[in-house]
């Protein structure tokens, strides 16, 4: 933790999104365990990872940017409204396939690639606002602003870690179940966190570069991820009728997140 604490904050962002990239890892690696996940434990976690990411939204990146902006409501805002317009240009852009879609439903540029890659593409559209929030938050550290703490940055990157597990499971045993092997679907599931890491020294290099930009930066990554919790989570979990289950997750979630950062940060 001490040798932790004395390096750049963008060596942190890098350090702290690698192993949200590894947790990514881990629950893909549940491929080699299991061929199938029961369809409502998997609302569970999707409701859990909705949770999490509305938590960290407000606690760890709007609260800071708000207090930051010394009572102007502009940063914040339009920070927050610039990272949904983002993530959704992005959305129609980049080809991706939602979980139990059939591949007609594909959005984004149409193209021939395989059922597979578009499933990978589609968690890793969630990546992208997760890594950039835990980049941006150490990042601020460099600010040295009693709104931004290392304890605040790592229970950001804890609770992004923790939803992770499931997002990694989620591409994987899909993927084993449509025929991949174990290997390949392990493969697919922890390359969805890659982007993490790039996010996320992107993220931290941006707001030590350009100070003034931090709280816009902090709630840019706010409204990254509410976008991705209403536009895909929150109808993903719901998708199957499943509502109590993933409502408990996302409660759950929530809770999680929330305990970590007032306690951590």
């Amino acid at each position: 933790m001490e040798w932790f604490s004395t390096q750049s904050p963008i060596l942190q962002a890098l350090l702290a999104t690698g192993f949200t990239w590894f947790v990514t890892g881990l629950g893909a690696g549940l491929v080699f365990f299991f061929k199938s996940i029961n369809r409502t434990t998997l609302d569970g976690m999707l409701g859990f990872a909705a949770g999490v990411m509305i938590a960290a939204s407000f606690w760890s990146l709007l609260a800071p940017a708000i207090e930051m902006a010394e009572g102007s409501w502009i940063p914040a805002t339009s920070g927050f409204l610039l990272g949904g317009l983002f993530l959704w240009l992005v959305n129609k852009v980049l080809p991706h396939l939602h979980l139990g879609r059939p591949v007609d439903e594909a959005e984004g540029i149409k193209t021939g690639w395989e059922r597979s890659v578009l499933l990978v593409l589609a968690i890793t559209l969630h990546n992208i606002p997760e890594g950039l929030a835990v980049g941006v938050a150490f990042g601020a550290l460099s600010a040295d602003l009693p709104a931004a703490s290392l304890a605040g940055a790592m229970a950001l990157a804890l609770g992004i870690g923790i939803q992770n597990f499931p997002e990694g499971a989620a591409v994987s045993v899909p993927l084993r179940r449509e025929g991949l092997s174990r290997t390949k679907s392990f493969w697919y599931g922890q390359l969805s966190g890659m982007v993490e890491p790039l996010a996320g020294v992107l993220g931290a290099a941006a707001v030590i570069a350009m100070r003034p930009i931090l709280p816009y930066a902090l709630s840019f990554a706010a409204g990254a991820m509410i976008f991705v919790v209403i536009e895909e989570l929150v109808p993903e979990s719901q998708m199957n009728k499943n509502t109590d289950i993933a409502t408990a997750g996302g409660m759950l979630g929530f809770a999680v997140m929330m305990t970590l950062d007032v306690a951590l940060g």
